[in-house]
């Protein structure tokens, strides 16, 4: 536990604390460039844009290689990674566009052939007297244990672009996620904004190559939108509650790696993601499992509470335990099951208020109005004062209006 404590406060050396610093960046880039594609919809694309990296990653080494250099080099690697990465969105977007393929069919299509390309380089590589120790195979599940200072800029400064371009574009982007109709209705270019998109998912994914992988980038991607999606229903916080999810999930991920060295850091930043989406998913105030579970515990009480005074009102039995059970606790019966005084005044309003939503319904022919009655809304929070007294005079029983002076 000290030891995770000392990674947390940058205390455990000063690679563990670049990756660290580097984690957090590429999480929060991640999280907020992934957004709009989950928004979209199109969280396969980026499955698929991270598969496309691999055939450029072997063919920079190739190249840099064959002209004399280190093709180590991860400037160039980077590079070579986004060129493939590009033509296999464009080859997503032509085939989806020109073609009677469905999306997720050009998807799976370009996914499997990129990689494909990018094993059999691989195996090239490897029968290479440069490419024997060139460790590429760390760009699958990613490699933080020779992670330089310039690794850390780059993944700064390719985050930062991200971010900045994501909040730049954060309004046609959210049009074209939710309406891409209404969107080009407005004289925005549908097509161009699509590729936008995941050209900054292309750019993050690049970036988080060397830090967690071809393979797992995805995960940092999507599952922080995901899990934002439980806090709030709004779009644009959205976009920052994710990349919070993001940056914290792999900050704390690459704390956990550095303590406990045996452990890659890639896996576990994703294993922490997965925590935060799970704890999301129960205890989410509004979307969550337990708030739902809440909702239909109150709304079930409500339903027991009324049946149970219409049957007081018409003095029929209650035979329902939990009935019971509720208006003795709320002491409206006693042990007997007879009704006290505050449950005859309950019941008597529950049936009154049956008869004016009858009357209301005669009244007013406003479906938007009427329609609102579903046996527990109070009428006094749909109806006036006036109103209410008036549906009383057409029953004849002027009774007084609760909770109105």
């Amino acid at each position: 536990m000290s030891g995770f404590l000392d990674a947390l406060l940058l205390q455990a050396g000063y690679n563990a604390a670049l990756v660290m610093i580097g984690s957090g960046l590429l999480g929060f880039a991640a999280g907020t460039s992934g957004t709009f594609m989950f928004l979209r919809k199109r969280a396969l694309v980026s499955d698929a844009v991270a598969h496309a990296t691999l055939p450029g990653i072997g063919i920079a080494f190739i190249v840099m290689v064959l002209l004399g250099g280190d093709g180590r080099n991860l400037v160039g690697l980077l590079i070579g990674s986004a060129a493939t990465a590009w033509i296999g969105l464009l080859l997503i977007e032509w085939i989806a566009r020109r073609t009677r393929l469905a999306e997720d069919a050009a998807i799976g299509a370009v996914l499997g052939v990129f990689f494909g390309i990018g094993i059999v380089l691989l195996t090239v590589i490897q029968t290479m007297s440069a490419g024997r120790q060139a460790g590429l195979e760390s760009f699958l599940l990613g490699s933080t244990a020779g992670m330089l200072y310039s690794d850390a800029v780059v993944i700064a400064i390719g985050g930062s672009i991200a971010v900045l371009a994501t909040w730049f574009m954060r309004r046609p982007m959210t049009l074209v996620s939710f309406d891409p109709e209404y969107a080009a209705a407005l004289g925005y270019n549908v097509r161009r904004i699509d590729l936008t998109m995941m050209g900054l998912v292309m750019m993050v994914t690049v970036i988080g190559l060397k830090l967690v992988g071809l393979i797992l980038i995805v995960a940092m991607l999507i599952i922080p939108a995901v899990t934002a999606r439980f806090w709030t229903e709004r779009s644009n916080r959205i976009l920052w509650i994710a990349g919070c999810i993001g940056g914290v999930a792999a900050y704390v991920g690459a704390a956990i790696s550095a303590s406990a060295p045996a452990v890659p850091t890639g896996p576990i930043i994703v294993l922490v993601t997965a925590v935060m989406f799970v704890l999301s998913l129960i205890f989410a105030p509004v979307r969550g499992v337990s708030a739902a579970i809440i909702r239909h515990r109150r709304f079930q009480a409500r339903v027991h509470r009324r049946q149970g005074l219409l049957s007081l009102a018409r003095q029929e039995p209650i035979r329902e335990p939990y009935t019971l059970r509720l208006l003795a606790r709320e002491g409206l019966i006693r042990p007997d099951g007879v009704p006290t005084e505050a449950g005859r005044a309950q019941a008597a309003k529950v049936a009154r208020d049956e008869r004016r939503w009858a009357v209301a319904r005669e009244v007013h022919q406003d479906a938007g109005l009427t329609g609102r009655y579903d046996g527990l809304t109070p009428i006094e929070d749909v109806f006036t004062r006036d109103e209410i007294k008036d549906f009383d005079r057409r029953l004849g029983t002027p009774f007084p209006v609760e909770g109105l002076a």
